[in-house]
């Protein structure tokens, strides 16, 4: 009776392996991988809801100005190559150029979409970050993946990341790239630049491309003339260039925000 009892005990152990993996001859080794597999495939489910739960939630509708500054900001994007949106905090400048970049890849109008800011933060640089350099710069640039985030969804936006088609790297990595018209590039926190860091990424405009250049030039973190009130300077009245000055009125982040700005800029 024990013999028989240990037998059934055997073939019922055996079914439950061939359910799990059809086919039968399967070595012990290679049900006990089949588990395994099993295993992680669970663990990652339960990671990918952890990872979401915080997303932000992807917004369904066009984008609309908050401000009327943010629609004559709009408006400039849309209708010139070469936009500069200077101001201060919270006035909504790299949320605008973010979302009309996204909107853009959406609707097939351009094929990539580059981030690009100088690696300057309060007298720091990469080196002082940990790991390798795409995660040292992915610091300077998770407020652009929140908004693309918000737009797109973190989905498309991974898939994008992984195949080119959104593309974020150092300002000095812009050196020897053409921009051409299926491209949507955002310069941002460009108060930090030098005059030369300007010049060369200005020149790497190619036809009929869009670019945003935005930052406030009373918040700059380099010594001498910063590369953002020359650029407007010099470009301010071509055609093709508009130049947006957003107020302190302009600010929508918060009242707080703008309070907190008129202590430190107006006493």
């Amino acid at each position: 009776m024990a013999k028989r009892s240990h037998a059934r005990r055997s073939n019922h152990h055996y079914d439950m392996d061939d359910a799990y993996s059809p086919g039968k001859g399967r070595s012990k080794s290679g049900r006990k991988q089949r588990r395994d597999d099993g295993n992680i495939v669970e663990m990652k489910s339960r990671s990918q809801q952890l990872e979401t739960a915080y997303a932000p939630q992807r917004a369904n509708q066009p984008l609309h100005a908050r401000t009327s500054a943010q629609q004559q900001y709009i408006d400039a994007i849309k209708s010139h190559s070469l936009t500069f949106g200077i101001g201060p905090a919270g006035t909504g400048k790299s949320y605008c150029a973010g979302a009309l970049a996204a909107e853009a890849l959406e609707s097939g109008r351009i094929e990539r979409i580059i981030l690009t800011r100088p690696a300057v933060e309060a007298g720091e640089q990469l080196g002082f970050l940990p790991g390798a350099l795409d995660e040292k710069f992915s610091v300077y640039i998770d407020a652009f993946r929140d908004i693309l985030n918000e737009r797109l969804g973190a989905g498309t936006v991974d898939y994008c990341l992984r195949h080119g088609r959104i593309v974020a790297a150092p300002l000095a990595f812009m050196r020897g790239k053409t921009f051409n018209n299926r491209t949507f590039v955002v310069l941002d926190e460009a108060q930090n630049t030098s005059v030369a860091q300007m010049k060369m990424f200005l020149t790497r405009i190619g036809e009929d491309c869009k670019v945003v250049i935005n930052g406030d030039v009373e918040q700059s973190d380099i010594r001498g003339p910063n590369g953002l009130s020359d650029a407007v300077h010099k470009l301010g009245d071509l055609a093709s260039v508009y130049v947006h000055k957003f107020e302190r009125e302009d600010i929508v982040r918060s009242g707080l925000v703008r309070d907190i700005i008129d202590r430190y800029e107006l006493s």
